[in-house]
């Protein structure tokens, strides 16, 4: 896959084509490609920063099919006050944007291997990139489950594609929440709690965890029982990041930058900073 050879330092406007509520407070925004051929090119797990006019920007990881060139894709959890501004924005109108920025999942070099996407709350949208891949290129791969874990029913997002995904039979999905509500006939737990359902091959298989810090601990954790090694378990580390390029020190993580070492790291690079409160 390519990648783009843009300046990403210059922030440039995209037009929003879609604007779709997810939940209560998350919100997925397609894109126009600003490049003069109508494309933009990105690979599963990097992220861009969108800047609202007049109040600021954040990272937000790219969530649509790194395959199709052809939209920008971004699904965001209202939280503080630039996200909040860009919940009220509205197909037609403009956001600024500039990247991508970032590394990316190592889907491509795992060919031949079991995938396990292990997902908390919105973290679930930095890997929807990889289902899109894998099941673009499902011969290369052997089985292939995902464990999403959100707050509430009501919290769940891509709520229609997952039922969709369930149907198949080449890829395993298991659901779970925090807290059950009326209706809700599905798992209740943490993500941990979903491992037991499906059957690792320890020896083949490689995981990619993004979620809350102590949702990817206890996962880590989990898997590690399970027979998993440090360097078979990749996480994306999307905290902290405000400048994108490095040079504000908010995503520091010991001698790493989080934007431009991340947010992908493989757990064994990063396993001794990872539980450090202070980092």
């Amino acid at each position: 896959m390519k990648v783009a050879t843009k300046d990403v330092t210059s922030t440039i406007p995209h037009l929003i084509q879609q604007f779709q509520k997810e939940t209560h407070d998350t919100f997925t925004m397609q894109l126009a490609p600003s490049d003069s051929n109508g494309q933009f090119y990105s690979k599963p797990g990097q992220f861009n920063m969108l800047y609202v006019y007049g109040v600021g920007e954040v990272p937000i990881s790219i969530c649509g099919d790194s395959g199709d060139d052809s939209k920008i894709v971004h699904t965001v959890r209202a939280y503080g006050a630039v996200t909040s501004r860009m919940m009220t924005l509205k197909k037609g109108d403009w956001l600024g944007v500039r990247g991508p920025f970032g590394n990316c999942w190592p889907i491509e070099k795992l060919a031949g291997r079991d995938i396990l996407l292990a997902a908390g709350g919105i973290g679930v949208a930095p890997l929807r990139p990889v289902i899109y891949y894998i099941l673009s290129n499902r011969e290369k791969y052997g089985k292939v489950t995902l464990l999403y874990g959100e707050r509430t029913p009501s919290d769940l997002i891509y709520r229609s594609q997952i039922e969709k995904w369930r149907g198949r039979l080449d890829l395993e999905i298991y659901v779970t929440v925090d807290s059950a509500r009326e209706g809700w006939r599905g798992d209740v737990g943490v993500v941990t709690t979903l491992i037991s359902k499906t059957r690792l091959d320890p020896a083949n298989t490689f995981a990619m965890i993004c979620g809350p810090e102590i949702m990817m601990y206890y996962t880590i954790q989990e898997l590690m029982e399970q027979g998993l090694a440090d360097d078979q378990i990749y996480i994306s580390m999307e905290r902290n990041m405000k400048c994108g390029t490095g040079f504000c020190g908010h995503c520091q993580l010991g001698s790493k930058f989080v934007c431009k070492d991340g947010p992908v790291f493989l757990f064994k690079e990063v396993k001794q900073l990872f539980w450090k409160r202070e980092m």
